[in-house]
């Protein structure tokens, strides 16, 4: 009888993490460091929003700029740029001593479809369309070898129809467009989601981020017994036994500071404040990653139900379940387990090594 009701109970934690209400939403690092040519790379993937929103994520990146590139004429405005043949673009201002011009190359093709030469996702024509844009022979050199190199990989179905572009010119865009996904988090949510670009991306490369082969995401989890001693008894349930925390009472449900959620065991970013909502559920809920390379989604069907299961990528932690259920821009409601979860207030971002995510909250208001 005492199990019977035990799975009762179990039950009905599962399915009240399903029913969710959704509700409002709740509310890179500043370095000094003298740039040069060398430490430029310039690329177009489409929007330039969302490549500069990307790139900004990268390690070793100290600034984004979106602009333009490739075209004929000079000062080319956001109202004129595409009747002079010029691309959406960024620039890339990186630390070779963090990463190099080649990782940089492969982060950028598991961020666009490389394959479509007709634009990228929801955006059609020449403007918006992938190239990279090099300054030099050592970049053209790294970027033909980069080219091939994913050409013979066998992973994409199609050829590769990315340019090579010498750079002669760029121009940086209006100052409404630069860091626009701070700017304007909702327009760009919107936009986002909307273009497509994030399930395509994923549909091309699942969990890959492009880092992978250079050492970026390696992360060695410690034995059991290790994280028996580390973990608190709730922790080590949820996230090695699959298991559920109770609602309402556990840390983060009604958290409402401004920062960042990363995974217990390994440290990996996971979800923003930004993206926090009140779903009713009882449980802390978002709309989307923070980082969508470090979440893994699995079916499960247990508990006579199939739901989707989300798993933190490098230490392969159950953090809860994602639902259709959530408020715009997504429509999802990823119900995460506060056990599965550590929090870093923004003001903490920098000492604890995540500076490079203070931009999200700096524009703010």
């Amino acid at each position: 009888m005492k199990k019977i009701f035990l799975y009762i109970v179990i039950l009905s934690l599962v399915l009240g993490c399903q029913n969710g209400n959704t509700a409002q939403k709740e509310g890179k690092s500043k370095m000094t460091k003298t740039i040069t040519s060398e430490s430029i790379a310039t690329l177009a993937g489409g929007c330039f929003w969302c490549v500069e929103s990307d790139f900004e994520k990268a390690p070793g990146v100290i600034k984004v700029i979106s602009g333009y590139a490739g075209g004929k004429g000079e000062n080319p405005t956001y109202e004129t740029y595409a009747k002079m043949s010029y691309i959406e673009a960024i620039q890339v201002y990186y630390d070779p001593q963090k990463i190099s011009y080649e990782q940089l190359l492969n982060y950028f093709w598991h961020h666009i479809d490389p394959t479509d030469g007709g634009g990228q996702f929801v955006d059609r024509g020449p403007q918006y369309r992938s190239a990279i844009f090099y300054q030099n022979d050592e970049q053209r050199q790294i970027a033909e070898k980069s080219k091939l190199t994913l050409e013979k990989s066998g992973k994409l179905k199609k050829p590769v129809a990315t340019d090579l572009i010498k750079l002669t010119k760029f121009y940086p865009a209006e100052e409404y467009h630069q860091n626009y996904h701070t700017k304007n988090p909702v327009r760009y949510n919107y936009y986002r989601y909307g273009s497509g670009r994030d399930k395509t991306v994923k549909k091309l490369w699942g969990n890959e981020t492009g880092l992978e082969s250079y050492g970026q995401e390696k992360f060695n989890k410690p034995d059991d017994a290790t994280l028996r001693k580390k973990l608190t008894k709730i922790q080590y349930e949820v996230t090695q036994k699959n298991g559920t925390e109770p609602p309402f009472k556990n840390e983060y449900d009604n958290n409402k500071r401004e920062g960042i959620y990363v995974d217990i065991v390994s440290g990996e970013p996971l979800f923003s404040s930004l993206d926090k909502f009140n779903s009713g559920t009882g449980w802390p809920s978002f709309t989307k990653p923070l980082e969508t390379g470090n979440i893994v989604e699995k079916e499960d069907r247990g508990l006579f139900t199939t739901r989707t299961e989300v798993r933190s990528k490098k230490a392969d932690d159950h953090l809860g379940h994602v639902f259709p259920d959530g408020p715009p821009p997504t429509g999802l409601r990823y119900c995460m387990n506060s056990a599965a979860l550590r929090f870093i207030p923004k003001e903490d971002l920098e000492k604890e090594g995540y500076g490079k995510y203070l931009n999200l909250f700096s524009s703010k208001k």
